[in-house]
């Protein structure tokens, strides 16, 4: 699913999923930094909606997905190069919203970034139901 888009653009990789989380890693290069050379934000933001969006088509039935219609991330560290993880995890997962907690570590496991995504819980049209190829 992630093939021709901004995951795909941005080196997005999910490495991990349990019950409770889902986990994915974006590496701080040219194409993530802003100006000053350290992770744009805005690329931090992407990451966290990524993730977090993806665990809550995760958690809905099928026929069903899910929109982002809020995310706020507050940028603690910066980070100049590596491998960031970030892991969303539910703090509410209902039937027409879901909200999830993101949180954004560096390669030591330093806190970057830590977000809350606001999911619609939407019914899917037929055609764009997510499929396995």
């Amino acid at each position: 699913m992630s093939r021709g888009t901004a995951m795909e653009a941005l080196g997005i990789v999910f490495t991990g999923v349990g019950p409770d989380y889902l986990r994915a890693t974006m590496p701080v290069e040219a194409r993530t930094h802003q100006p000053y050379g350290l992770l744009h934000g805005g690329a931090s933001a992407l990451l966290a909606e990524t993730v977090g969006s993806t665990a809550g088509m995760l958690a809905v039935e099928e026929g069903k997905g899910c929109v982002g219609i809020e995310i706020n991330a507050n940028h603690l560290r910066a980070v100049r190069s590596g491998l960031v993880t970030a892991t969303a995890r539910p703090l509410h997962v209902g039937r027409q919203t879901q909200v999830w907690e993101i949180r954004i570590e560096d390669p030591t496991g330093r806190l970057v970034c830590v977000s809350r995504l606001t999911l619609a819980v939407i019914p899917l049209p037929p055609s764009r139901e997510p499929s396995a190829d």
